[in-house]
């Protein structure tokens, strides 16, 4: 089914089935605008930074080096990024979290534009955009269920995954490849560095409804992430979700994130328009998604629905390996996220409504953490795997391989238990704290 953008607003358009509710909320308008703005820059940075790397050292090893360096400070202090979420301002921790990016951004803007760039540089600022996405994303996914309505949070969750693939997969990559064919990488690194500054100051402005401190006289951090411990163990639904996450991940993201670009610009001879545009197309995917998830309840069936399309979202990785042009990597992108949308709209919803508001940045962080533990591991690895089986052999292994993983994990008992729990558990979860939390900046 097409839409029109005029469906958009008019009565029978997506506001009939409340895509659009949250934004009536001027709290969560700034929240989303703050998001978009980030995004764009970030879409735009993603081509920049693997144009310019393959640029200093045409090597999958050296975008490696740069991804392990991004991940390993994130994984690292994911864990203190929770806990801070759940202690502190969520809003404030969120725009720390930019200011400390955007000076990131800058640095790698003048190092860019005067023509001293080198891969190991690129790979310590990147630790610092690591470290910054460390504190935001546990305090973002908590902050939302502070600001939006119980019964307004999937219409949210996909509205959020409407706007990231727009800004994040499609306006912003086609600005940083035509960017960085027309002028630079280093004009697309300042870019990403004046949004951190635009959504930071937007973030300063947001003002919600907020709980108690979760910490007691005698709470601590360690208290704090061992509390948050016990109620993910307590539930095979996160942790073995978590647990299948991380080793699909092992398999698949190093080497997407490597070899995408490299395929592009050495197998097909293209050019970083070309990236950006199968970027893009993914965008698309991701966007026909959120829109089909706006106008429909949630599945009854969450668990079921988040494990299928994950793991089918996983066999399009393999589609990266066997396409011989452009517009076949630009379908593989679309089924790839598309798909995963999907799945992180009704995955994002079950967690805010069945996790309590005042743990919920830790078992977000735990989420990250987990499922990405192994993310430096996966790029340390692509290198030698791409020795033995080539950057398209690579790709094909990847996806078959953490298909089957994220496909047994739905088996594992107990992990289905959530949907029955679903009807009586998502009330009390969702309305934790909130008729008791007073007007104050909080985030």
């Amino acid at each position: 089914m097409h839409h029109s953008h005029e469906a958009l607003d008019r009565a029978g358009g997506l506001t009939r089935v409340g895509l659009l509710l949250p934004l009536r909320d001027p709290e969560f308008r700034k929240l989303w605008l703050a998001m978009c703005v980030s995004l764009l820059g970030d879409g735009a940075f993603l081509v920049a930074v693997a144009w310019q790397v393959y640029e200093l050292s045409n090597a999958p090893t050296a975008m490696s080096v740069v991804g392990i360096a991004m991940t390993v400070p994130t994984i690292a202090f994911l864990l203190i990024g929770g806990v801070a979420s759940d202690r502190f301002d969520r809003r404030k921790v969120m725009v720390a979290a930019d200011l400390l990016r955007a000076v990131a951004g800058a640095a790698l803007a003048v190092l860019a534009l005067t023509h001293a760039i080198e891969v190991w540089q690129i790979a310590v600022i990147a630790a610092v955009y690591g470290t910054g996405a460390a504190f935001f994303a546990p305090a973002f996914d908590a902050l939302v269920p502070d600001i939006v309505p119980p019964e307004r949070l999937a219409q949210a969750n996909a509205l959020d995954q409407l706007m990231r693939p727009i800004v994040f997969r499609m306006a912003g990559p086609a600005i940083g490849g035509v960017l960085v064919a027309s002028a630079s990488a280093g004009a697309v690194f300042a870019l990403d560095a004046a949004s951190f500054i635009v959504s930071a100051t937007t973030l300063l402005l947001v003002r919600v409804a907020a709980m108690p401190p979760a910490r007691g006289p005698s709470s601590s951090v360690r208290r704090d992430l061992a509390e948050g411990w016990r109620f993910v163990r307590a539930r095979a639904w996160l942790w073995v979700t978590f647990a299948s996450a991380a080793v699909a991940y092992l398999c698949f993201m190093g080497p997407v994130e490597v070899l995408l670009p490299y395929v592009v610009k050495n197998d097909l001879e293209g050019s970083a328009r070309d990236l950006g545009m199968v970027f893009a197309a993914g965008g698309v995917g991701s966007v026909a998604c959120a829109i089909a998830m706006g106008q429909r309840d949630l599945p009854r069936r969450g668990i079921t629905f988040i494990y299928a399309c994950w793991t089918f979202a996983t066999i399009a990785v393999a589609g990266y390996g066997v396409a011989s042009a452009i517009w076949q990597l630009m379908l593989a992108a679309v089924a790839f996220n598309a798909l995963e949308t999907a799945g992180t709209i009704v995955w994002a919803t079950l967690k805010q409504r069945h996790v309590p508001r005042r743990m919920l940045g830790r078992v977000s962080s735990l989420d990250w953490l987990i499922s990405i533990g192994l993310l430096p591991v996966s790029f340390a690895l692509t290198g030698p795997v791409v020795s033995a089986l080539g950057a398209r052999g690579t790709l094909v292994v990847a996806g078959v391989v953490g298909a089957v993983v994220t496909g047994a994990a739905y088996f594992v008992p107990g992990v289905r238990d959530v949907e029955s729990e679903a009807a009586s558990v998502a009330p009390a979860a969702s309305l934790e704290g909130r008729t008791s939390g007073v007007l104050a900046d909080a985030g």
